[in-house]
């Protein structure tokens, strides 16, 4: 299934208690005891979806522009308070996900108490394309609600792999995600839904600077994401826009 022309709305969520821990830990945090209590997710810009091998450029705002491995889905059909027991049955396909992110901007917004909101608008890049479910069926564990996947995430810059992962670490089942974005609000067919951040998967958690790339992204940089039965998505940093 081809990425769509148009999505209806873009959903990320915050799944891997690996990456939330590291994160909050590299800015001197500890972990917050609320965030077991159930998913939480922000809407994403749905209207700025980029696809594989886009040059995505880079926002004028920031220095500090980052990549985010994720898996994603497509919701396939209407529903509204979806019990997890049912919630797989609306999953469409999988696909690979990069939520670029302006850190700096980010670190700012969230200071208020509100977002990621400026940090993260500019870009989503998603693809392939979207992976029916069957094609995925060798790589579950699990059944019904308990559903997860054992697939290798990697992440690499200008061909030196930086991250690497495993989508079956998340916290939160993708069902859990479902059940929780419909409670009292209705998900339509075309709906996108992200993972949120796999462990290791962005410089942040590397510590930027810190990392083994030595600095933030920026233009000219090959961006290669690539989850197991999956694919590959590959996005170049381009120049900010004039």
């Amino acid at each position: 299934m081809q990425i769509p022309d148009k999505i209806n709305s873009l959903r990320d969520f915050y799944a891997f208690e690996q990456h939330v821990k590291t994160a909050r830990a590299n800015r001197g945090q500890e972990m917050i005891p609320d965030w077991y209590d159930a998913p939480v997710f922000y809407f994403s810009n749905h209207n700025a979806i980029y696809r594989h091998h886009d040059v995505v450029p880079m926002p004028g705002h920031t220095q500090w522009l980052d990549y985010e491995l994720e898996i994603a889905f497509i919701i396939g059909k209407d529903g509204i308070n979806i019990p997890a027991e049912e919630a797989m049955e609306y999953i469409a396909g999988y696909t690979v996900m990069n939520d670029w992110s302006a850190r700096d901007t980010q670190r700012k917004e969230m200071r208020v108490g509100l977002g990621p909101a400026k940090g993260k608008d500019f870009a989503t890049s998603l693809g392939p394309e979207f992976v029916a479910p069957v094609a995925l069926e060798q790589y579950r564990i699990g059944e019904g609600a308990e559903t997860r996947f054992d697939l290798t995430m990697t992440a690499q810059v200008n061909g030196m792999e930086l991250s690497r992962g495993n989508a079956k670490d998340i916290y939160f089942t993708f069902a859990q995600l479902i059940e929780r974005a419909s409670a009292d609000a209705m998900l339509f067919a075309g709906d996108v839904i992200g993972s949120g951040t796999v462990g290791t998967g962005c410089l942040l958690e590397l510590k930027g600077e810190e990392s083994p790339l030595g600095r933030w992204l920026q233009p000219g940089d090959v961006v290669t994401l690539e989850i197991e039965g999956i694919g590959i998505l590959e996005n170049t940093v381009g120049e900010p826009r004039s």
